[in-house]
Parts: structure tokens; sequence; C-alpha cells
């Protein structure tokens, strides 16, 4: 099949014998002898005419006894044997065909993965000659295609794959790439739309690949308008070029260098100039130069070298600034990625600052960002914003706390190559890019990838992961990068700030914390900061210079650290759970229902991890002080309340009596063993009014009430979690043995039966 008018008559061929072996099957003789007379027709046409002068017809000598009938019945059934035999045969040799080109295909993959296109495009061409309708031959190859700059025999391969299949996902993704490629942005916008129209799971991949089509445009759009101001002779376009090639005279005085730059800074203002300034290769020049060079990578630290640094980095700012492509294209030079991060760290102010400023450019955007975490180093980059926040400069701190909020924050596509090796999905430029995730991620354990920090590009897109430990389909690279060095780059710098936070450094902690939130959400970073005794030390004294001065604002946001890291088992807990229940006892006592409920919640965390924990806090009326909160609280604060008596009392006989001496019917415990508004509050509520039936005569005091037909409804229900209808049944088991009298209330409600089904539950 050559073209699409041989593959039109192929299907109108089977389409044609299909109908005409029904026909032959008809029970209506005219029907049969018509069905013989066009497949005579048929096989002849098959034969073809015939090239010799020999008379091939031969005579039926044993025709049939009892007439025409059993003679087209013969014929038919021969037509059938024949036809029975042909599909066989084709079978055959489609299936040999299959395995020759399954092997053309592997081998097209194998140079592909090599990055020899030309070698693979030959591969998946020798396939198709085995088998033209294999739809992965017709994508690979168009893939190929593409990156040999063939685009419009990547998208002729597209048109025939969704011939073979009209739902082909790849199909419309290359052929929206080679549209992209020629530039026609609007057919390459309609194919990702039908993609993601085709299969909504794809939307977000649509989405980067549109926001790049519209990268495009606006790189074509600048560059036109830029060309057209330099052939008209605008003022300031012919003077960028000029410039430029004075920057790029070699051996020139330092002094030299820096009015060039200064006359750049006041030229390069608007769109046209950004443009012109990186047609012209201005970044390339600054790359370039060896003065240039050496003073970004402070190799001399004279005044006037800062100087011509600081100039360079505010240059860079101005031609980068809401300028995509520009932006794109620093960071493809070797002096930009080398000096970057060191520089935040420089002891001259100038330039700090215009690193600074630089870097939180690109991390207003996602753009931006990806450029960023793809090109610098990450953990090193951490370490000198960290170090920029503990400086005495409060204008650089803001800068440093700004930059790190984005990057802790953002979030990109995880993809799996053709190795099934998991990597990040990056539209950072013109083309994807893979960087390989740590080895023994737990994103999906059955493909992490032995890799970190590799680049590799021009990756197949064989399948999208859906979701990551958060639920969606992104994941924050930043917070993943860190992790190979969470304790240099993350604990250690935090726990120097927290530990000793003086009053001029107060207002750089709550957005510190809301970074480390962020933080925390990748699953090792946190395990390890809960490990780390530093940070613990550090969150302590935080934590008590907070309550010496009635800090609020930092104790909210604290708190709720604490609480995320001591959920997690630590050995480093158990060291400090004493001297950490101390401090939220006495927030307790505080007037911020805020902080008062995140008191409870690190309290409640603490104490399932410590028997000398709860001891302590027994000893200091902590079960009288939680249950007054408790008959006041809200569904947040109920939930880390019963929990602390839950601990309190399965762990000291003293809390019991406590807490009966207290609430004599356990009234506060019954309201939400009652309450329907969370399961786990109910169920924690149940095991802990247990502990108490251990008591004598508790059981007696809750004649009259309610409890039986509560616990019941619980052991009875369909809880998301089973623990609830145990503890229930626990306690109802409990009741019934301390005080024989609750028999006859739980036979009433038939709980007999429903005792017995959660029997299963309780081991």
């Amino acid at each position: 099949m050559d073209s699409i008018e041989d593959l039109d008559v192929f299907l109108k061929n089977i389409d044609d014998i299909s109908n005409l072996v029904k026909e032959l099957n008809s029970s209506d003789v005219k029907v049969q002898q018509k069905a013989l007379q066009k497949a005579d027709s048929k096989i002849a046409a098959l034969n073809g005419p015939c090239r010799t002068k020999i008379n091939k017809t031969t005579i039926n000598t044993k025709p049939a006894s009892n007439g025409a009938p059993n003679e087209q019945a013969g014929s038919a059934e021969n037509f059938m044997r024949f036809m029975e035999k042909d599909a066989e045969d084709r079978r055959k040799r489609r299936l040999a065909q299959e395995k020759k080109a399954t092997v053309f295909k592997d081998e097209g993959n194998r140079a592909y993965g090599q990055g020899d296109y030309e070698t693979a495009v030959k591969y998946y061409s020798s396939g198709l000659g085995e088998l033209r309708d294999m739809q992965q031959l017709y994508t690979n190859r168009a893939q190929a295609y593409i990156k040999l700059g063939r685009c419009e025999d990547a998208i002729s391969d597209c048109e025939w794959a969704l011939k073979c299949n009209d739902k082909c996902i790849k199909a419309y993704v290359h052929m929206g790439k080679a549209y992209l490629g020629l530039k026609q942005y609007s057919a390459s916008r309609m194919c990702f739309e039908k993609m993601a129209e085709l299969d909504p799971q794809m939307e977000k991949m649509a989405k980067e690949y549109l926001c790049k089509i519209e990268l495009e445009e606006k790189r074509e759009h600048e560059e036109f308008n830029a060309r057209q101001d330099f052939d008209k002779g605008v003022q300031k376009a012919k003077l960028i070029p000029q410039l430029l090639d004075k920057l790029s005279e070699p051996g020139q005085m330092l002094l030299y260098y820096c009015g060039i730059l200064e006359i750049l800074c006041q030229v390069v203002t608007d769109c046209s100039g950004q443009t012109l300034f990186r047609l012209h290769d201005g970044f390339g020049i600054i790359d370039g130069n060896d003065t240039t060079r050496s003073c970004l990578l402070q190799e001399a630290n004279d005044s006037c070298s800062q100087d011509l640094c600081a100039l360079v980095l505010n240059i860079w700012t101005t031609t980068c600034r809401e300028n995509e492509e520009n932006q794109k294209t620093l960071l493809s030079f070797p002096v930009s990625k080398e000096s970057l991060v060191p520089l935040v760290s420089s002891q001259n102010d100038t330039v700090q600052k215009e690193c600074l400023e630089l870097l939180t450019l690109y991390s207003l955007t996602s753009h931006g960002r990806c450029l960023l975490v793809d090109n610098l180093d990450v953990c090193r980059l951490m370490r000198s914003l960290m170090e920029c926040i503990s400086a005495p400069r409060q204008q650089r701190e803001n800068r440093a706390l700004l930059i790190l909020q984005k990057l802790a924050e953002d979030k990109n596509f995880i993809k799996r190559d053709m190795k099934g090796q998991l990597g990040l999905l990056n539209t950072a430029g013109n083309k994807w890019t893979c960087r390989p995730l740590p080895r023994g991620d737990q994103f999906l354990p059955a493909f992490s990838s032995e890799l970190y920090g590799t680049k590799v590009s021009g990756v197949k897109i064989e399948h999208f992961v859906s979701r990551d430990n958060n639920g969606d389909g992104y994941v924050g690279l930043f917070r993943r990068m860190l992790r190979t060095t969470t304790t240099d780059s993350v604990a250690e710098p935090f726990a120097g700030i927290m530990s000793n936070i003086s009053k001029d450094k107060r207002h750089v902690v709550p957005p510190l914390l809301s970074v480390f939130g962020s933080l925390i959400a990748d699953d090792v970073i946190r395990r390890d900061l809960a490990r780390h005794g530093g940070t613990w030390k550090a969150l302590l004294i935080a934590t008590k210079q907070c309550i010496a001065c009635s800090d609020a604002d930092i104790l909210f946001p604290l708190l709720g650290l604490l609480i995320n890291l001591s959920t997690l088992t630590s050995p480093v807990i158990q060291e400090y759970a004493i001297t950490l229940c101390d401090c939220c006892l006495q927030l307790l006592k505080e007037d911020d229902v805020g902080v008062v409920t995140r008191a409870m919640g690190v309290l409640s965390a603490v104490l399932s991890q410590s028997s000398e924990a709860v001891n302590h806090v027994v000893q200091r009326d902590a079960v009288k002080t939680v249950q007054r909160l408790l008959k006041r609280a809200d569904l947040a604060s109920a939930k880390y309340a019963v929990k602390i008596l839950t601990s309190c009392t399965a762990a000291s006989q003293f809390a019991r009596e406590e807490l009966v001496k207290s609430d004599k019917k356990l009234s506060v415990l019954q309201r939400w063993i009652g309450s329907s508004r969370d399961e786990v509050v109910s169920g924690n509520a149940a095991l802990c009014l247990a502990h108490c039936l251990e008591l004598k005569g508790v059981a007696s005091d809750l004649l009259g009430t309610d409890i039986v037909m509560l616990l019941l409804r619980h052991a009875a229900g369909d809880a998301k979690k089973t623990a609830v209808q145990q503890n229930s049944a626990i306690a109802l088991g409990k009741l019934c043995q301390s005080e024989p009298r609750h028999v006859s209330r739980l036979r009433e409600l038939h709980g007999f039966e429903i005792l017995h089904s959660c029997m299963k539950l309780i081991k």
C-alpha cells in the first residue's frame, strides 16, 4: 500500500469478500448462483490476466449426479476452503511480518536512544517495509524525523499513524511538535488541543505544549519587531550592535568595559532592545570576554572588578526581564551557570544585590524556576540563600526568602523514559529534557533511577505518571534534589537561624517556617529533619523564646512544623519529648485558640511515642487541663485533645482516676462518641472510655445514659477505619462485663449479633 487509494481499495475488497461469503452460505439458491459468479470473477481478478497461450481450462470429469444445486454447493465448499486456506496463509505471513517489524522497531529505538537518528529512521523504514500498518513505527519514525529537522516527513508519518489508529495520542503529540517546528502555530495548537480532548489525563501536558507555542510565537514576534526597528534606523536599535562590537574587543581596561555596559543598560530598555541584544550575541560576547569572565568568577577582588561584575549582572537582569527567550539563552552559557550561585554569597553588597535581583526575576515564573533548577547547583544555592537570610541585611534576606519560597512551592511534571527511569519533564527551551531522580526514590519504587544529576536530552515519551505522593501529576523537583544533602543544605542552616532568633531577625522567621513547611512535603526531607537532633534542639530554643515574649506570629507556624515532624517515629523525639511536652503544657494556658490547638497537636503526637512523657504530663495535671479544653473544643482541637486523653489513660491508672474524678459520667467523652463529625475522634473517645471502664464503679455510673446506643452505632457502622468499630466493640464488652445491667439494654438493641460480627476485628 503505497498511497491512501491503495489502502481504500484493500479495505473495500475485504468488505466485498465478507459479503460474498455470507451470500454463498445463503439458503436461497439464486443468491448462491449469483455469489458463485461473483466469486469466479474475484478469483479471476486475483490471478490476473493470462500471460501464456496454453489453455488452462479444466473440465470437471466427475459432475454431481443430482444436478446444479450440488454443483453449486461443491463450488461453494471449494471456495470456502480456498478462502480459509488463504486467510490462514495471510495470518501466518502477518505474524512473520510483525516479528520482523518488531525487531526493526527495537533496533530503531536503540539507535534513537544513542542519538543516531539517521540510523533509527532506516530501521523504522525497514520495519514499515515488512508491515505497512504498524502504528508504532510511524510515530517512532516521526519522532526521529523531528530530531533531524524533517518536519514535513514527520507530519506525513503522523497522518499514517492516525489512519491506523485515529485516537493515537503520540501521533498528535509529534504532529504538534512538527507543526511547531515549521512555525505553523495554529495547526500545532489544534494537535495539542485534540490530544487533551481524546485523553483528559493529558491535559496538563497539553497545557505545557500550548505554553511553549505561545513562547515561540512571542519570540518570533519580538524578533520581527526588533529587526524592523533596526532596518528603519531607530537610533537605539543601531547603537546596540555597535556597543556589543566594542564590548567584544579583548584586552581593554576594566573602566572601558564598565562604560560600555552602563550605556547598554540605558539603551536596552524595551523588548526590541532585549531581542537585539540576544540576536547580536550579547550573552555570548560577555561569556567569551576574558575580563568579564574573570570578574564574574571572582578571580579578582578589587573594587573595579566588583563594579564590572555588578554591571554584568545588571545588564543580564535588564535583558531578561519579562523575556523568556533571553532567560533561556543566558543560562545556556557556562559563565552564568558557574558564577550565579557563588555570587549570592558575595561580600560585595552591590554584587550580591544584583545577583539576588536576577535570581528573583527567574523565580517569579514557572519557566524561570525550571531553568534555575535545571542549570544551577540547587544544594549550593539553598545554602547560599540561607546564608543571606541569616546575614544582617534586611533587603537581601527578603529577596532570598522570596526565591526560596517560590522554588520550594514549585512542582514539575514527572515522566518515565524508554528505559523505565523516572525523570523531570521540562519544557524550558525548545526540547524535552529528562533529569533522572535519586536512587531509592519512593515516588514509584519500581521505576526508581540509579542515576542522579545527569541531563539526558530527547528522551522518548512512553508514559506519564498520573499521581505522586501529594495526589497530583506534578512533583517538587527542587525539594527532591535537596534530598542528597538534606543535613548540609537544609537542616544545619535552618537550625543555625532558629537557635538564635534575635530581635532584628524575628520578621524572617514566619516566612522561613512557611518555606520549610513546603520543603517537608517531601517525605525524605521530612524524615531527615525529624531525625536531626540539631533541628529539634533549635526548634525547642525558638519555642521557649517565643513563649517568653508571647510571639504568636512565630509560635503558630512553628507549632505547625513541630506537628509535622513529631508525627514521625524518631529516637531523637524520645530525647526531647519531656522538654517539648513542658513547652506545650505551658502554651495550653495561652488565650490564642490557634496556638492552643497546635500545642495540643504536638502534645498528642509526642505522647504516642514516649511513655516517660506520658507519666510526666500526667503528674503535671495535663488530664484536667485537656479535659477542660475538650468541653469547649471545636473539631480540630477535639481531635488532638481526645488523642492526648487516650494516650494518658492507656498508660496511667492515675490518669483514668483523674479523668473520672473530674467528670463522673464521662459526659464529654460521650458527646464526642456520639458525634458523627469525625470517626477518628469518635473512635479514640470510645477507646479512652474503655480505659476508664477498668476502674471500679464507672460502668454503674453510666446506667441511664445512652452509652450503649452510642457505642453500638459505631460498632455496627460502616466506618472507613476498622479501628473505630473495634474500639467501640471493646468498650461495649468492658461495659457489660463491669455492669451486667447494661446487658439487658444491649439485648433490646440486638447488640449481641453486632458484637459477634465485630469479633473478627478484635485480636
